[in-house]
């Protein structure tokens, strides 16, 4: 049976290069978007390039009643779920000192980077269940580690951005909780750094093109019964919380 995937966030950057990649490996894939016109626009171009199994799927994450409709509409659609990839996120206003940083801005952060992955990942557990071999990636970065933050070797140790490196910092703490709780069933759940890729999201700065940094969540998505679980990836191995 051919595997499904939905990756939210992936009308643009690395989630849309995601979903190119998993159609590549014959997935079917879903283009969760919350913004439908732009969803439908990302599906139409993938269909361009001649895959056809792709379609969208409407989706706030930090909307309940939108992710509730959204899995109950794919509930209908498929048997199962076999990869969930959270990769939706924003930044934040910048600066973002921690002695100064808004409760405002701090919030709408954890609204889409840590909440609306876990009300999400909730929504769609039921899906996931369904699957011989459940994968979930959370999409995080290397500066939501811990132990980088404390290492004064760490080449980005001075980029300390409070609220999106903590919205990390959460997201990693709950793929350790939810790769326990799961840990002695077909799950494999795992937190995913793509890298400083050159996206909107910092203003192109990046230093990773996009086709490489899909393809560390990638590899991650696809995992085997043997892959690991609860652990944290960069492209280079094993990254420290």
């Amino acid at each position: 049976m051919k595997r499904t995937a939905l990756i939210t966030g992936a009308n643009k950057s690395i989630g849309f290069e995601t979903a190119r990649q998993l159609l590549s490996l014959n997935y079917s894939v879903y283009i969760g978007s919350r913004d439908a016109e732009k969803g439908l626009k990302a599906v139409e171009q993938l269909k361009s390039e001649g895959f056809e199994d792709v379609d969208m799927l409407q989706i706030d994450v930090t909307d309940a009643a939108s992710i509730h409709a959204a899995a109950a509409e794919l509930t209908g659609k498929v048997a199962q779920l076999d990869v969930l990839v959270n990769n939706a996120g924003i930044p934040g206003v910048m600066p973002q000192n921690a002695s100064e940083i808004t409760q405002e801005n701090l919030r709408n952060i954890f609204d889409t980077n840590f909440f609306g992955v876990v009300q999400t990942t909730q929504a769609f557990i039921p899906l996931l269940k369904k699957s011989d071999e459940p994968r979930i990636v959370n999409v995080s970065s290397d500066l939501g580690s811990l132990g980088n933050h404390t290492n004064p070797d760490y080449a980005h140790f001075d980029v300390k951005v409070t609220g999106y490196c903590s919205s990390k910092t959460a997201l990693n703490a709950f793929t350790v909780m939810l790769a326990y709780e799961f840990r002695d069933s077909k799950f494999k759940i795992n937190s995913v750094n793509p890298g400083y890729t050159a996206t909107d999201f910092n203003g192109h700065t990046g230093y990773k093109k996009v086709e490489e940094a899909a393809e560390v969540v990638v590899r991650y998505a696809i995992i085997g019964a043997d892959g690991p679980n609860g652990k944290f990836f960069s492209d280079y191995g094993e990254t420290p919380w």
